[in-house]
């Protein structure tokens, strides 16, 4: 590789020819060789979008003059629409406050912008497209402006997705009676449909948290500038800049409340963190159980056939897997993992500003990510091409010893519990039992013993 030597406040610094980035970043590049974690392409449009827009504003106030803030509206614009993703090369783990990821912004921007003048070095990265603004308030505005993006975009769009399908499957299995579990074990009669219609449920209201979380993430902290007292930030510059970035994404952005808040916690990452997992914690639920009901063939539950994707064994011949409810719970336990490093990151802010961010930045974005995905795969390639036994559900709830609950106002809960201890020992059934014992008449059995019935109790 051949390198040209750039020079900061630190001295000489070998930058790699080509590279559109400077010194400060090859620093960075140099000090965190830690993983092979790099800001998702989110985030990277967030900042072109925060810088862009800056120079816009300070152009029209004469902070710029119109050449270089044109120049800068135009290097932002090309790093939000990914052109320059590869000069973006900075390790998530470095500074906690990203400051070399928004020097890397800087530095990028600063060089395409000379480029684009015809005058190498004619724009400054700190003088010009950091203009107004501090890595401290930069870094936790592109936090919020990327996930909301990817919230919006992304995220609630594969819930109700997922919600629907799983929907559709609960009026199409609405007619199907099955055993209901509860311990893992043998409950009153359920439908199909009520279990799918209990997950549709869940997603929705996932879908209804992750909604309620936006308000919080779309106050940006830009303005505060260092500490939050907004230094070197002109009269009304974060105001403008955020309202011309509200107009240009659709998105109700509005500035801080109170900025030291916003710099010194993360508080509406770990909200939305803290979401998200709550997102996993339903999804794994309802992955495991259809994993459970479609288990077998055929010794296991199977009241359920999931579609089969692969083999899935090396050694069995004919196994198939449930390969989707397993991505599915892994990607969740993946979340569940996120969020608790995002938690400890957001308590370890320290007096002005979180020195976490990066790593929360990376893991919000990852969550969110993940879940998206994980939803549309799950819909198309497991919700989507459910069937449901129907004889098997049959055989199970007609040999369901609990059945005999719908009797305790005619033959007592003693006389129940004796009727079900005797049927699930000898197999034979509680009609038979109740009868022999002269506790009903067959007539009063009918109507008692009418599954379908059963599964709709006093809920309407």
């Amino acid at each position: 590789m051949e390198y040209r030597v750039e020079e900061d406040s630190m001295g000489e610094v070998k930058v790699p020819v080509d590279a559109l980035y400077g010194a400060s970043t090859q620093r960075a590049v140099d000090n965190f060789p830690i993983s092979k974690h790099r800001f998702d392409r989110r985030f990277i449009w967030a900042l072109g979008l925060v810088k862009g827009s800056a120079a816009t504003v300070s152009g029209e106030a004469g902070n710029l003059d119109a050449e270089t803030a044109t120049a800068v509206r135009q290097a932002g614009d090309a790093v939000m629409d990914g052109t320059f993703d590869d000069q973006f090369v900075l390790d998530i783990f470095q500074t906690g406050s990203g400051t070399s990821t928004n020097t890397n912004a800087n530095e990028v921007i600063a060089a395409r912008a000379s480029q684009l003048i015809g005058e190498p070095g004619s724009v400054h990265p700190n003088d010009h497209v950091n203009f107004g603004q501090s890595s401290n308030d930069v870094i936790p505005t592109a936090m919020h402006i990327s996930a909301v993006a990817a919230i919006r975009e992304d995220l609630l769009p594969a819930l109700d997705g997922l919600a629907q399908a799983l929907g559709s499957k609960a009026a199409e299995f609405a007619h199907i009676v099955k055993s209901g579990r509860t311990h893992l074990m043998d409950a009153t009669p359920v439908t199909l449909g009520q279990e799918f219609g209990g997950w549709a449920a869940q997603v929705a209201k996932g879908s209804e948290r992750m909604t309620g979380v936006l308000p919080q993430l779309e106050e940006l902290a830009l303005g505060g500038t260092a500490v939050g007292t907004g230094i070197n930030a002109p009269a009304g510059f974060a105001a403008s800049v955020i309202s011309l970035m509200a107009d240009r994404t659709g998105y109700p952005f509005v500035e801080a409340a109170d900025h030291f808040e916003a710099q010194g916690a993360k508080d509406a990452v770990v909200m939305a963190s803290g979401a998200l997992k709550t997102v996993a914690a339903s999804l794994f639920k309802i992955a495991n159980d259809i994993r459970f009901l479609g288990s077998g063939p055929t010794s296991g539950i199977s009241e359920i056939r999931i579609p089969s994707l692969q083999p899935g064994s090396s050694i069995m011949p004919g196994k198939v897997n449930p390969v989707m409810s397993e991505m599915m719970m892994q990607v969740c336990a993946q979340v569940v993992g996120n969020d608790t490093a995002i938690t400890w990151g957001g308590a370890n802010g320290n007096f002005e500003l979180n020195v976490m961010m990066p790593m929360m930045a990376h893991n919000l974005l990852e969550s969110i990510s993940l879940l998206a995905n994980a939803c549309d795969t799950f819909r198309q390639n497991c919700v989507d091409g459910i069937e449901a036994n129907a004889d098997r559900a049959r055989e199970l709830v007609e040999r369901n010893a609990i059945i005999v609950t719908a009797l305790n106002p005619h033959i007592g809960y003693d006389n129940g519990a004796k009727i079900a201890k005797e049927a699930v020992s000898t197999g034979r059934s509680v009609r038979d039992l109740v009868l022999e014992a002269g506790l009903m008449t067959a007539a009063e059995l009918d109507d008692a013993l009418d599954i379908k019935k059963m599964t709709e109790g006093g809920v309407r």
